[in-house]
């Protein structure tokens, strides 16, 4: 019987792909997934020079979702979680005595390990508990405004990134945390060095000029220098508890055992990184979307029951986490495409959150969606800790945006991250007319 020929990728669109510049080329990006979603939904991505190993693109709403809900058979390990190019690879062994993964966290962990360490702060993120926190996320969300309002006042143009979506959430995730104010620029910027490394205005780090194995030392002195900050934050949540969770992993315990100081790290880093940057991106959507339509501005200032559906909405749109990654367990199938044991998937969630099979007319930002069952938290067992964080920071911003402004429009061209995995609007131009004391 005749071997079955794998569907590859031309090389311009295998570039396309994994090309942190692609991302920040949002409606040419979305063309390539139609037309690829159409032609070859899984198909095999190949670098000519071996720049990265080979790795299926799924780009399907139903097969991503599948994919994310089987972690039996789709692993996070032992493969990198995210795209990776060989030499970051290589060196993420050497950086961490073996692992591909330069950090260990809840994102590279499987069963049962996997479970065991989300459970240390599960409870911390739930609605319940985090009703406890929206007095004091109102005030962060009253100051941040404060300040957009004072740039923009005179009819001043304000960068709404710069000024309100990038600082509120790292303001509001380091106070989860337990960080001093005064070291949050600095959480800012290692951030951006780890997720925004591939785009050269948010990376702080001259990396335009740098080879790959340039920039990926970058990254590895970005981690190096997050685990020195919180090795001291350990040691002073071990003296002296409190209720936030650098105490709760800090002092954590998993089969009778303190953490390791590997994983421990890794557990600081997801929960400060990831934490602020993904949502950093959906604000910053959401606004562009009501900036864009000041009719559906107007209809939310007056019925707030509207709010959630934007909230939503924009985090589908806009996809923060671009894709993550899989390795087969067995051999399987994906779309009807064999897949051989130890074969990499990139699950990319910009394409399928833009899947006309399952969203009607996807590239349009519509905030009375419903069912609206996007994957930009990921889904089952590894379905982002967080969201419920994120959808409770939002509504609390726009909540007191409303209250606050008058109107809001456009004053230039919004630009996204060139950003492969974390991306999301860099600049958002706006003018605003405050509202009536």
């Amino acid at each position: 019987m005749a071997t079955q020929e794998k569907p590859r990728l031309d090389p311009d669109t295998a570039y396309e792909v994994i090309s942190p510049a692609s991302y920040a080329e949002w409606g040419t990006l979305l063309d390539t997934f139609d037309r690829l979603r159409e032609e070859n939904p899984v198909a095999l991505v190949e670098a000519p020079e071996g720049q990265h190993p080979p790795f299926w693109l799924v780009t399907r709403y139903d097969d991503v979702m599948r994919i994310s809900k089987d972690n039996a058979t789709f692993l996070n390990n032992p493969r990198s979680v995210v795209f990776s190019l060989t030499e970051g690879i290589e060196f993420a062994k050497q950086f961490s005595g073996g692992s591909e993964h330069m950090v260990a966290s809840l994102v590279t962990f499987d069963a049962p390990v996997h479970m065991k360490y989300r459970k240390l702060t599960q409870d911390w993120f739930m609605p319940k508990n985090l009703r406890g926190l929206e007095d004091e996320i109102r005030g962060i969300a009253s100051d941040t405004v404060d300040r957009l309002l004072s740039a923009a006042q005179g009819g001043e143009t304000a960068d709404f990134c710069k000024l309100v979506s990038q600082p509120y959430p790292l303001h509001v995730v380091m106070q989860i945390l337990g960080v001093p104010e005064e070291d949050e620029p600095r959480m800012l910027m290692l951030t951006q060095q780890m997720f925004g490394g591939q785009d050269e205005e948010l990376n702080q780090s001259g990396m335009k000029d740098m080879t790959p194995e340039q920039v990926t030392m970058i990254v590895a002195g970005a981690v190096k220098d997050f685990e020195a900050y919180f090795a001291k934050i350990t040691a002073e949540k071990r003296a002296n508890p409190t209720g936030d969770v650098a105490s709760t992993i800090a002092n954590a315990v998993v089969d009778g055992e303190p953490l390791n100081d590997r994983d421990m790290m890794g557990y600081y880093i997801i929960v400060a990184a990831a934490g602020h940057d993904t949502t950093s991106a959906s604000t910053a959507g959401a606004m562009l979307a009501l900036a864009n339509d000041p009719e559906q501005w107007s209809r939310v200032k007056a019925d707030r029951s509207l709010l959630p559906g934007i909230v939503e909405e924009a985090i589908r749109w806009t996809s923060p986490v671009q894709h993550f990654m899989r390795t087969a367990a067995h051999d399987t199938e994906v779309g009807g495409q064999p897949i051989a044991e130890g074969d990499w998937l990139m699950m990319n969630y910009v394409a399928a959150n833009h899947d006309p099979a399952q969203f009607d007319d996807p590239r349009r930002f519509d905030a009375s969606r419903s069912p609206n069952r996007h994957l930009a938290f990921g889904a089952g067992a590894h379905q982002c800790l967080g969201l419920h964080l994120a959808r409770l920071e939002m509504r609390i911003l726009f909540e007191t945006l409303l209250d606050r402004i008058e109107s809001i429009e456009l004053a230039g061209e919004p630009r996204r991250a060139k950003s492969t995995f974390v991306g999301g609007l860099k600049t958002l131009p706006v003018k605003l007319t405050p509202a009536a004391s």
